[in-house]
């Protein structure tokens, strides 16, 4: 079955950083893409980056330039490298990905929390 492993979070000052991981099994990782989602407290999950099968990438507009999402399809991993941390980082990470049969997945999360 489909499992999605996050790991990585933890607490920082801001303008720290930290690096996210998250695992994937139980789909052919290279064709799908992946995404990083985020959920503060009393807020709703929003997009924090995608990345395509090819590679592409998007970002949010309160992200970009700080944060970078790449992924290993070898290792059938995707990272969120996120820099410059802002106490408005602070949340729950889950990773997502979508299949061809409009099934979406969402790990358990990891938290992070930046300080000010």
């Amino acid at each position: 079955q489909v499992q999605l492993v996050e790991s990585g979070g933890g607490s920082v000052q801001a303008g720290g950083s930290l690096r996210l991981s998250c695992a994937a099994s139980g789909f052919i990782f290279r064709l799908n893409a992946m995404g990083w989602y985020r959920q503060a407290p009393e807020k709703q999950r929003e997009l924090v980056a995608t990345v395509t099968s090819g590679g592409n990438t998007n970002y949010a507009d309160s992200v970009k330039g700080r944060f970078t999402i790449s992924r290993d399809n070898a290792e059938s991993t995707v990272y969120l490298q996120m820099n410059s941390l802002k106490p408005e980082d602070t949340a729950v990470y889950y990773c997502n990905t979508q299949l061809r049969t409009g099934t979406q997945y969402w790990g358990r999360g990891t938290l992070v929390t930046v300080s000010s």
